[in-house]
């Protein structure tokens, strides 16, 4: 609903501003039907997808696990609107299914940091990137709710200029207008952190343990890597943000498991060896730890979820 409502409402104010319907938008569904959001507000479709035709844009919005009802219909529906000239794209969960039909084949993605290690281990031949809007022509990919905000204004000002674009972000109080190349926020254990206001060292440690997730790497190693001692970054990484290197290092392997164990359905002796462990039992132990359950346990309750509901997504 954040991502939805976050690309309607500046194309609503910038008609308002300039006095004109400079842009219009439809709410489709694959059915027709009802589509209730993960808030259970429900936004009822102006078409289906096989009536949608001569569209400049069309967004895909979803959770991660969403499928079609009728797959092979509704991907096909995708690629006649991408041969006609309409320009594909997908915000936060949706890059998933605009993967599954094949049309971000050969293109950069956008995928939002929650969703990375998912993404990852599903489309490996894929390029993520970590900025918030990924233009590829002619495919857009947007990392969730406020990189839509952003990516709206960007066609405000394209269409309108940059004066009724600037208003339109006065108007919501959005503070930057972020566009290409901006990388995404992503937390650190403090709550006045994320990752780009650390310390350069700790930046830096933090962005290899990221490309570490399915081959460990030892602190000292880290340390070496970084130009520091081990004792130096174990001081400053302390300091930046609240953790040990190796403590922050298993949350962040945890995280990662998680986001296997929620939305895919590898086995878990496939999820351990993805996030770097060579037997299944640790990781057990490590990700009760961390949250509180067994991987079987998170994934009975959210499947559980998803069938008597919907499945939230993030709206950074």
């Amino acid at each position: 609903m954040s991502c939805l409502t976050s690309m309607i409402e500046p194309l609503r104010a910038a008609n308002e501003i300039a006095a004109c319907r400079a842009f219009k938008w439809r709410i489709l569904s694959e059915t027709g039907e009802r589509v209730a959001s993960s808030a259970q507000v429900t936004f009822d479709p102006d078409l289906t997808l096989a009536e949608a035709a001569g569209l400049d844009y069309l967004f895909v919005l979803s959770s991660p696990m969403a499928r079609f009802v009728d797959r092979k219909a509704a991907e096909g529906h995708l690629r006649r609107l991408a041969r006609h000239g309409t320009a594909v794209g997908g915000v936060s969960g949706g890059v998933f299914p605009l993967a599954r039909s094949g049309l971000l084949d050969g293109h950069a993605v956008s995928v939002h940091w929650c969703y990375e290690a998912a993404f990852a281990q599903e489309f490996p031949e894929h390029e993520m990137r970590d900025d918030v809007i990924v233009f590829d022509h002619p495919r857009y990919t947007v990392s969730g709710a406020a990189a839509s905000f952003d990516l709206m204004l960007n066609f405000i000002e394209g269409r309108l200029g940059a004066d009724v674009a600037t208003e339109v972000a006065c108007w919501f109080q959005h503070p930057v207008v972020r566009g290409k190349g901006i990388r995404q926020k992503t937390p650190t254990f403090r709550r006045e952190s994320t990752a780009d206001l650390l310390p350069a060292p700790v930046s830096k440690a933090v962005e290899i343990l990221g490309r570490h997730v399915s081959d460990p790497i030892a602190v000292e190693e880290l340390a070496e890597t970084v130009g520091v001692s081990p004792r130096q970054l174990e001081r400053q990484f302390k300091k930046a943000t609240g953790q040990s290197p190796s403590r922050y290092y298993r949350t962040l392997r945890m995280k990662a498991a998680r986001q296997l164990v929620l939305f895919s359905k590898e086995s878990i002796s496939r999820i351990a060896a993805a996030v770097g462990y060579e037997t299944v039992p640790p990781l057990m132990r490590h990700y009760r730890e961390e949250f509180g359950v067994s991987p079987a346990e998170d994934r009975n309750t959210i499947n559980r979820f998803r069938v008597e509901d919907n499945r939230p997504l993030p709206s950074a």
